[in-house]
C-alpha cells in the first residue's frame, strides 16, 4: 500500500491520461470534464482563464505532451501517458 502525504487544503493534480503524442488543451480541458463543451473551452481559454505549466495559455489549439500540466479554474491537471499509482 503506498500512502500519500499532502498539505491541509492542498488541491492535487487531476492525471488526463492520453493515448497519444499530445493533446490540444481545448481537447484537454474536454477530457478532464472541466467544461462542457468545445466552444465554452474555446472562449474560457481566449480569455485568459487558462494556464500551462505555470503561464497563461491564449491558444487553444497548444498541444500538451505527457508531463505537462495546465490549470483551469483552480484545479490542476498533469497530462500524461497512464494513471499514476
Amino acid at each position: 500500500m503506498k500512502v500519500v502525504v499532502r498539505k491541509k487544503g492542498e488541491n492535487p493534480e487531476i492525471p488526463v491520461v492520453i493515448g497519444t503524442e499530445f493533446i490540444k488543451l481545448e481537447s484537454a480541458l474536454k477530457l478532464a470534464n472541466a467544461v462542457p463543451s468545445g466552444g465554452q473551452a474555446k472562449v474560457l481559454i481566449q480569455e485568459g482563464e487558462a494556464k500551462v505549466n505555470g503561464e497563461v495559455c491564449l491558444m487553444r489549439g497548444k498541444k500538451l505532451y505527457p508531463g505537462d500540466r495546465f490549470e483551469f479554474m483552480g484545479q490542476k491537471y498533469l497530462v500524461c501517458i497512464h494513471a499514476p499509482v
